[in-house]
């Protein structure tokens, strides 16, 4: 299959993969059922943070955090914002809502006094009404000057701001102060059902107001913030950049002094813990088990592992203690899934029946227990492109395209004219003593390119495309795995669209119609004859799930907004583009005394209330 020539969008959300598999930022998950209480869906793992009443958390204390490099950019609007970018974000500036265990949106008293839709027709309004004691930390209060420079930033009218997205900012028609300094007023051109995610995080005018003031402003500082952190020194030989407490915030007191950002690999991660450099770490399965071994209660002499039972000849013991004892390991289950992608823009999986064939190949239950299991959490495939289990909204629609059964997807095969032609044969001309059957069609054998990265971090990710390459071979789907550079995994080959099955997380949000749309949008020609295919990187789609997303976005009944969005789900499960697997799994190493910190799950973590035990 012939590279195809494609003109792509890599904006923000693009930027947030990893050769590993790995996602580096997460959007902010907002939704439209602002304070709602609606019954979640699906099993929902909670957050695993240590958590501790502030009145039992130390007033001092820094705390070193790992992150993969020192922000590009403060500014989250811009393309080269990355994790560590909405780290300091959501430190020092205002996000008007946050998420609780389930993802669900909440109001942030700290911001708003309250936040509604005012009127439906004959256009959307919506009234912001600020905590009159929210202000910058330069004395000027939060204001509707504030939302009207980041909106005139960022509809999408004005080329001088380098800016990463708009949707959202471009439905709206004028924002202005509303009955006195502390309400702002905002009408819509369009309807917006996501309009809660808008102005999160929150910039002042001084940022947005011109374009060259967003463009290099807020690349290595930020002179003013409105948080329970302020930005403080960067050393770049150091790897580090550190947020200090803000004596001028007006809610709970941050609790640490200072949180350094300290730019570590994840293979270097364990040492760092180890040598005292680090408190707080994302890390791999292989350092986790490592820490975990670290810190095993040993029992007597010639005992394994303190459980009183003696080791099995041949059987390894419990390594000793090491300087990683008293590290913990956090565990939760990320906004975001892992996902086999399959290329649809050429070759054999052009036909959607191959497509579903692989789907139906597939046993995803396997694919998730073999993940997850050994982690202890929750072993349960993905049901949904759109949302996470626990989120309001997420509903199993895999049943659109089927469970796993191998004779379906022969059947499949063989409707698309790949025929089996008996099983693979040994080098000796001899059937194979396993023999998976051959499936040819016009001379060829139905064979895929499978891309996976090379590095160590992404041994996991290697494991499960070996499964699922032994589990489509069963079905005579042969795949020639290529393993290329974790640097160029995403760019050279998904985003290329050189590749024809890869595997990669994608987030999720609480905020589909309108963050998810490009992700499933139908690519389009554009008038030089390349493809337009936005974030839709299997180049799979259809004009119903456009249409879907469409009345999505602009429905502001929350319950028809989420069927409309479940629909397309179903949808995107039957043209079979993209396989979610699981829940990708949220490992976080932390210093035993560390407290309100570790693995967040869904919700928004605390920076006021991360610290050290008293």
């Amino acid at each position: 299959m012939a590279p195809l020539s494609i003109r792509t969008r890599l904006r923000r959300r693009s930027a947030a993969l990893l050769a590993a598999g790995i996602l580096l930022p997460l959007p902010v998950l907002a939704g439209c059922g602002l304070d709602g209480d609606d019954a979640d869906e699906g099993v929902i793992t909670p957050q695993d943070i240590n958590a501790l009443p502030r009145d039992k958390v130390a007033d001092k204390g820094t705390l070193r955090w790992a992150v993969d490099a020192l922000p590009a950019t403060l500014n989250t609007f811009q393309s080269d914002a990355d994790a560590a970018t909405r780290r300091v974000a959501a430190a020092a500036l205002p996000a008007l809502f946050t998420l609780d265990d389930h993802g669900r949106p909440r109001r942030d008293p700290d911001y708003l006094a309250s936040a509604e839709v005012v009127q439906r027709a004959p256009r959307q309004v919506v009234v912001y009404k600020l905590n009159p004691r929210a202000a910058w930390n330069d004395g000027k209060a939060l204001s509707a000057a504030d939302f009207q420079a980041q909106w005139q930033a960022l509809r999408g009218r004005d080329s001088g701001y380098w800016t990463a997205r708009n949707a959202g900012y471009d439905r709206i028609d004028r924002v202005e102060r509303g009955a006195d300094a502390h309400e702002v007023k905002v009408t819509f051109a369009r309807p917006c059902a996501d309009w809660a995610a808008l102005f999160t995080p929150l910039y002042p005018k001084s940022v947005m107001g011109d374009a060259n003031a967003f463009n290099d402003s807020a690349r290595n500082e930020l002179k003013v913030s409105a948080g329970p952190f302020k930005v403080g020194p960067r050393d770049n030989g150091q790897g580090t950049l550190t947020l200090v407490r803000d004596p001028k915030w007006w809610g709970d007191r941050a609790k640490l002094d200072q949180l350094v950002l300290r730019a570590v690999p994840r293979g270097e991660r364990a040492a760092a813990l180890a040598a005292g450099r680090l408190d707080l770490a994302d890390v791999g399965t292989a350092d986790a088990d490592r820490i975990v071994a670290a810190n095993r209660p040993r029992g007597k002499k010639g005992e394994n592992g303190g459980k009183g039972e003696k080791a099995e000849k041949g059987e390894k013991r419990a390594a000793p203690p090491g300087p990683l004892r008293g590290t913990a390991v956090r565990r939760s289950l990320e906004p975001a899934y892992t996902q086999l992608a399959l290329n649809g823009s050429s070759g054999a999986l052009a036909d959607e029946r191959v497509r579903r064939a692989v789907a139906r190949a597939l046993d995803r239950k396997t694919l998730a227990e073999s993940v997850l299991r050994p982690l202890g959490l929750p072993a349960v495939p993905q049901g949904s492109h759109l949302f996470m289990a626990g989120q309001q909204g997420y509903e199993d629609n895999s049943d659109a395209i089927g469970g796993t059964d191998p004779k379906a997807a022969g059947r499949l095969l063989a409707d698309a004219g790949w025929r089996e032609h008996g099983p693979a044969r040994g080098t000796d001309g001899k059937p194979a003593r396993v023999a998976p059957p051959v499936r040819m069609k016009d001379g060829k054998r139905l064979t895929l390119r499978f891309v996976l990265p090379e590095g160590s971090a992404a041994e996991p990710l290697r494991a499960v495309g070996d499964r699922i390459a032994r589990q489509l071979d069963a079905v005579g789907i042969h795949t020639e795995i290529t393993k290329v550079a974790d640097a160029g995994y995403f760019k050279d080959h998904i985003a290329a669209g050189t590749y024809d099955l890869a595997l990669y997380s994608w987030p999720a949000t609480a905020y589909p119609s309108t963050d998810a749309r490009p992700v499933f949008a139908k690519p389009q020609p554009a008038a030089d004859g390349s493809l337009l295919v936005e974030q839709n990187y299997t180049r799979v789609g259809t004009d119903q799930i456009d249409q879907l997303f469409e009345q999505a976005s602009t429905e502001l009944d929350t319950e028809v907004s989420r069927d409309l969005v479940g629909r397309a789900d179903a949808r995107i499960w039957a043209a079979a583009g993209s396989i979610p697997l699981y829940q990708r799994p949220e490992l976080v190493a932390a210093r035993g005394t560390v407290v309100n910190a570790g693995a967040f799950g869904l919700a928004t973590p605390r920076y006021q209330d991360m610290g050290f035990r008293r």
